[in-house]
Protein backbone atom coordinates (compact mmCIF):
# COMPACT_ATOMS: atom_id res chain seq x y z
CA UNK A 1 0.00 0.00 0.00
CA UNK A 2 1.49 3.51 -0.72
CA UNK A 3 1.05 6.16 1.90
CA UNK A 4 0.25 9.61 1.23
CA UNK A 5 2.91 12.57 2.20
CA UNK A 6 0.75 13.80 4.78
CA UNK A 7 -0.07 9.54 6.50
CA UNK A 8 3.84 9.97 6.42
CA UNK A 9 4.30 13.30 7.97
CA UNK A 10 1.77 12.13 10.62
CA UNK A 11 4.01 9.40 11.20
CA UNK A 12 7.23 11.13 11.50
CA UNK A 13 5.87 13.52 14.03
CA UNK A 14 5.45 10.63 16.25
CA UNK A 15 8.80 9.87 15.51
CA UNK A 16 10.02 13.08 16.57
CA UNK A 17 8.05 12.90 19.63
CA UNK A 18 9.23 9.49 20.67
CA UNK A 19 13.07 10.57 19.60
CA UNK A 20 12.85 13.84 22.37
CA UNK A 21 12.14 11.16 24.86
CA UNK A 22 14.65 9.05 24.25
CA UNK A 23 17.38 11.90 24.17
CA UNK A 24 16.45 12.66 27.52
CA UNK A 25 16.91 9.10 28.82
CA UNK A 26 19.84 8.82 26.99
CA UNK A 27 21.47 11.98 28.06
CA UNK A 28 21.33 10.77 31.44
CA UNK A 29 22.67 7.15 30.53
CA UNK A 30 25.93 8.54 29.19
CA UNK A 31 25.90 11.29 31.14
CA UNK A 32 26.23 13.69 28.12
CA UNK A 33 23.94 15.76 25.84
CA UNK A 34 21.96 14.27 23.31
CA UNK A 35 20.52 15.52 20.52
CA UNK A 36 18.42 13.23 17.53
CA UNK A 37 17.07 14.27 14.40
CA UNK A 38 14.76 12.13 12.32
CA UNK A 39 14.94 13.93 8.89
CA UNK A 40 12.44 11.02 7.48
CA UNK A 41 10.47 8.53 7.43
CA UNK A 42 8.85 6.28 4.83
CA UNK A 43 7.02 3.27 4.95
CA UNK A 44 8.03 0.48 2.69
CA UNK A 45 7.56 -3.23 1.25
CA UNK A 46 9.63 -4.68 3.48
CA UNK A 47 12.58 -6.29 1.35
CA UNK A 48 12.45 -2.64 0.08
CA UNK A 49 12.90 -1.76 3.69
CA UNK A 50 16.08 -3.44 4.23
CA UNK A 51 17.67 -3.06 1.16
CA UNK A 52 17.67 0.96 2.79
CA UNK A 53 19.20 0.12 5.67
CA UNK A 54 22.05 -1.03 3.88
CA UNK A 55 24.28 -3.77 2.30
CA UNK A 56 23.21 -6.92 3.30
CA UNK A 57 26.62 -8.13 3.27
CA UNK A 58 27.94 -5.71 5.58
CA UNK A 59 28.72 -6.49 8.97
CA UNK A 60 26.22 -4.58 11.45
CA UNK A 61 25.14 -4.26 14.96
CA UNK A 62 21.31 -4.30 16.27
CA UNK A 63 19.52 -4.34 18.56
CA UNK A 64 15.86 -6.35 18.39
CA UNK A 65 13.11 -5.51 20.33
CA UNK A 66 9.75 -7.71 19.86
CA UNK A 67 6.45 -5.74 20.87
CA UNK A 68 3.19 -6.97 21.65
CA UNK A 69 -0.11 -5.67 22.44
CA UNK A 70 -2.48 -3.59 20.61
CA UNK A 71 0.21 -3.74 17.72
CA UNK A 72 2.21 -6.76 17.21
CA UNK A 73 5.68 -6.51 15.81
CA UNK A 74 9.39 -6.00 16.11
CA UNK A 75 11.70 -2.83 16.37
CA UNK A 76 14.80 -3.40 14.74
CA UNK A 77 17.76 -0.73 15.22
CA UNK A 78 20.73 -1.52 13.29
CA UNK A 79 24.01 0.66 13.94
CA UNK A 80 27.09 1.05 11.48
CA UNK A 81 30.01 -1.44 13.41
CA UNK A 82 32.31 2.13 13.45
CA UNK A 83 29.01 4.06 14.89
CA UNK A 84 28.30 1.28 17.66
CA UNK A 85 32.19 1.42 18.44
CA UNK A 86 31.65 5.01 19.26
CA UNK A 87 28.37 4.29 21.77
CA UNK A 88 30.90 1.92 23.32
CA UNK A 89 33.96 3.98 24.02
CA UNK A 90 31.94 6.87 25.14
CA UNK A 91 30.85 3.89 28.16
CA UNK A 92 34.22 3.26 28.48
CA UNK A 93 33.92 -0.56 26.80
CA UNK A 94 34.78 -2.63 24.14
CA UNK A 95 31.78 -3.06 21.82
CA UNK A 96 32.68 -6.98 20.80
CA UNK A 97 32.73 -7.77 24.59
CA UNK A 98 29.63 -9.08 26.19
CA UNK A 99 29.54 -6.14 28.47
CA UNK A 100 29.33 -3.57 25.41
CA UNK A 101 26.73 -5.70 23.93
CA UNK A 102 24.70 -5.40 27.01
CA UNK A 103 25.33 -1.58 26.68
CA UNK A 104 24.64 -1.30 23.11
CA UNK A 105 21.36 -3.21 24.15
CA UNK A 106 20.55 -1.04 26.87
CA UNK A 107 20.92 1.91 24.31
CA UNK A 108 18.59 0.34 21.64
CA UNK A 109 16.67 -0.75 24.76
CA UNK A 110 16.80 3.11 25.52
CA UNK A 111 15.54 4.44 21.88
CA UNK A 112 13.17 1.33 21.00
CA UNK A 113 10.72 1.62 23.97
CA UNK A 114 10.80 5.54 23.91
CA UNK A 115 9.29 5.12 20.13
CA UNK A 116 7.22 2.50 21.02
CA UNK A 117 5.39 4.00 24.35
CA UNK A 118 5.70 7.32 22.62
CA UNK A 119 3.78 6.29 20.11
CA UNK A 120 1.29 3.62 21.91
CA UNK A 121 0.64 7.18 24.25
CA UNK A 122 -0.48 9.48 21.34
CA UNK A 123 -2.88 6.82 19.50
CA UNK A 124 -3.89 5.35 23.31
CA UNK A 125 -2.65 1.83 22.03
CA UNK A 126 -1.48 -0.34 24.92
CA UNK A 127 2.46 -1.62 23.30
CA UNK A 128 4.39 -3.58 25.42
CA UNK A 129 8.12 -4.08 24.61
CA UNK A 130 10.33 -7.30 25.32
CA UNK A 131 13.90 -7.18 26.84
CA UNK A 132 16.16 -6.23 23.59
CA UNK A 133 18.58 -9.19 21.70
CA UNK A 134 22.27 -7.34 20.74
CA UNK A 135 23.68 -9.11 17.76
CA UNK A 136 26.00 -8.44 15.43
CA UNK A 137 26.47 -10.47 11.94
CA UNK A 138 25.74 -9.79 8.24
CA UNK A 139 22.75 -7.56 7.96
CA UNK A 140 21.21 -9.72 5.75
CA UNK A 141 21.52 -12.73 8.28
CA UNK A 142 20.19 -10.26 11.14
CA UNK A 143 16.97 -9.54 9.17
CA UNK A 144 16.47 -12.83 8.22
CA UNK A 145 16.55 -14.17 11.95
CA UNK A 146 14.27 -11.54 12.89
CA UNK A 147 11.73 -12.45 10.33
CA UNK A 148 11.74 -16.13 10.94
CA UNK A 149 11.07 -15.64 14.45
CA UNK A 150 7.82 -14.01 13.86
CA UNK A 151 4.96 -16.12 12.85
CA UNK A 152 3.03 -13.25 11.53
CA UNK A 153 5.37 -10.78 10.23
CA UNK A 154 3.55 -7.46 7.84
CA UNK A 155 4.75 -6.96 4.60
CA UNK A 156 5.79 -3.13 5.64
CA UNK A 157 8.36 -1.85 7.50
CA UNK A 158 8.15 1.65 8.75
CA UNK A 159 11.78 3.10 8.53
CA UNK A 160 13.31 6.02 10.35
CA UNK A 161 16.60 7.22 9.49
CA UNK A 162 17.85 8.52 12.27
CA UNK A 163 21.59 10.69 13.01
CA UNK A 164 22.23 11.19 17.11
CA UNK A 165 24.51 13.59 18.01
CA UNK A 166 26.07 12.51 21.34
CA UNK A 167 28.23 15.93 23.08
CA UNK A 168 28.13 16.69 18.87
CA UNK A 169 29.60 13.35 17.75
CA UNK A 170 27.46 12.10 15.31
CA UNK A 171 25.93 8.50 15.03
CA UNK A 172 23.59 7.12 12.74
CA UNK A 173 21.20 4.31 13.57
CA UNK A 174 18.37 3.20 11.06
CA UNK A 175 15.08 2.22 13.14
CA UNK A 176 12.89 -0.21 11.46
CA UNK A 177 9.01 -0.78 13.02
CA UNK A 178 7.74 -3.95 11.39
CA UNK A 179 4.21 -4.41 12.74
CA UNK A 180 2.30 -7.82 11.73
CA UNK A 181 0.00 -7.90 9.29
CA UNK A 182 -2.82 -4.42 8.91
CA UNK A 183 0.09 -2.86 11.32
CA UNK A 184 0.79 0.19 9.74
CA UNK A 185 -2.57 0.87 8.25
CA UNK A 186 -4.10 0.29 12.28
CA UNK A 187 -1.84 2.84 13.12
CA UNK A 188 -2.83 5.50 10.40
CA UNK A 189 -6.49 4.57 11.58
CA UNK A 190 -5.72 5.48 15.08
CA UNK A 191 -3.98 9.38 14.24
CA UNK A 192 -7.59 9.89 11.74
CA UNK A 193 -5.44 9.11 8.51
Amino acid sequence: MAYTEQQLDALGELANIGSGTACTALAQMLGRPVDIKVPSVVALPLGEAIEAVGDPELPRTAVKLDIFGDLDGTVLLVFPLEDAATLCGMLGVEPDSEVGLSALGEIGNILGTSYVNALGQMIGMEVEPHPPVTTTDMLGAIVSTVLLERDEIGDTALMLDSAMFVEGEQCELSFLLVPSADGVADLLSRIGM
